[in-house]
């Protein structure tokens, strides 16, 4: 049976992707990491439909990637796949705010200061995102956590924390690879940290790599049909960020895909231990 269920994936894609070519839109390109390639539209599409989660990382204020992400969003939902969204963006504990949104039991101007109240960049950059998500009924999941746990951590370390924070992350350490240590030490020196030490530093990156992957591993578990689109930043995307401690609680079949950008997230900077593939520029984004 497995043969022809992979044939019927590809007639199906295909039919989506005749129907991009015909709205005069460009389909979703992928840039293969392992064997360094491009690959055909509907090549991406497959690669997509065989995951339980999808990572897509983002600069947070580049209004293309969040066009790329939602393309990706798009794509799954055409392809037949049941769909909800994770956000970097917002607390577990505004989780009904969220409901609300999607349900349409609140409008945008109600909604706004909350996302602000989770979130510091442009509404703007994200609202076709959240949009289309209430338009299709999409359930939009919040992973973070609460601001002023990560500043502890910050600046008094992961053993400042009760014991019942403790107990609902596990054990967190800046015990990560040597390539993820070298990009979060180059975030600590762009910050302006005072007093703060970098080990303290790095163990507030794993607090937020960590808490994404245990609040995605709650979802998962309780959703077992869905694919789970998970939205953040590059550095919490990548494969040694919130993917290393989401497979630490189950092999979830798992997908990182990072945003080209010249200079820093593209094939000379960006290899299959970072990422499964980037998302290729076009003018659609």
């Amino acid at each position: 049976m497995k043969k022809p269920l992979i044939a019927l994936t590809v007639a199906v894609y295909g039919v989506i992707l005749g129907c991009h070519a015909m709205l005069g839109s460009e389909a979703l390109r992928l840039y293969d990491l392992k064997h360094q390639q491009e690959l055909e539209p509907v090549a991406s599409l497959e690669r997509l439909a065989e995951a339980r989660v999808i990572l897509v990382g983002e600069h947070h204020a580049v209004t293309a990637h969040h066009r790329a992400q939602l393309e990706v969003i798009r794509t799954l939902v055409e392809g037949g796949k049941k769909v909800a969204v994770g956000l970097e963006m917002f607390r577990r504990e505004s989780q009904e705010d969220l409901d609300r949104w999607i349900s349409g039991r609140i409008d945008e101007a109600e909604f706004k200061p909350i996302y602000l109240d989770n979130w510091n960049f442009d509404w703007v950059l994200y609202r076709p995102i959240f949009r289309y998500a209430r338009q299709q009924g999409l359930p939009m999941i919040g992973l973070n956590v609460d601001r002023g746990l990560t500043r502890q951590v910050a600046y008094h370390g992961f053993t400042s924390l009760n014991e019942d924070q403790k107990a609902a992350l596990g054990a967190v350490t800046c015990d990560v690879t040597p390539a993820y240590r070298d990009y979060i030490r180059q975030a600590y020196d762009a910050h302006v940290h005072g007093k703060m030490k970098f080990d303290n530093f790095c163990e507030a990156q794993l607090i937020w790599d960590t808490a994404m992957a245990v609040n995605a591993d709650r979802y998962l578990r309780a959703n077992p049909d869905t694919v789970l689109v998970i939205l953040a930043g590059v550095g919490h995307a990548q494969k040694p960020g919130i993917p290393a401690q989401l497979a630490k609680r189950a092999p979830w079949p798992y997908l990182v895909l990072l945003p080209e950008t010249p200079g820093s997230f593209d094939t000379e900077q960006v290899d299959e231990k970072m990422s499964d593939y980037l998302i290729k520029a076009s003018s659609r984004f």
